[in-house]
């Protein structure tokens, strides 16, 4: 199948409607059918303030990022962002084009998510 792979920079502080931005984001994501997300914590990064951000091992509460990511169809991919900007939440991401496939699917995966041989 042709999609993309769509992630997302968020702050590990940030916070939606209550919820930690990344977590709404992997709500969002599985309650519009997206086969999965994942979320990955940073350990050190910088933004468009260029101020460097690093986790020690004391550290509590860190301050670093979170990506999360998804491998999606345009459709999903659109409906996604969409949700997101009707928010009004500034979030940055990236959206790369993807190929994505199953090897040796089985009756619960998708038509078109089989490989090309």
């Amino acid at each position: 199948m042709e999609g993309s792979f769509l992630r997302f920079y968020v702050s590990e502080r940030e916070e939606l409607h209550g919820v930690r931005l990344w977590e709404w984001l992997l709500e969002r994501g599985n309650q519009l059918g997206i086969r999965g997300g994942s979320a990955f914590r940073s350990i050190g990064g910088f933004g468009r303030r260029h101020a460097l951000h690093e986790d020690h091992f004391f550290e509590l509460a860190g301050s670093g990022g979170i990506e999360v990511e998804f491998v999606v169809t345009e459709e999903e991919g659109q409906r996604l962002l969409d949700l997101i900007r009707q928010e009004k939440f500034r979030i940055f991401y990236t959206r790369i084009p993807a190929h994505f496939a199953i090897i040796n699917p089985d009756a619960k995966d998708p038509p078109g998510m089989t490989t090309d041989d």
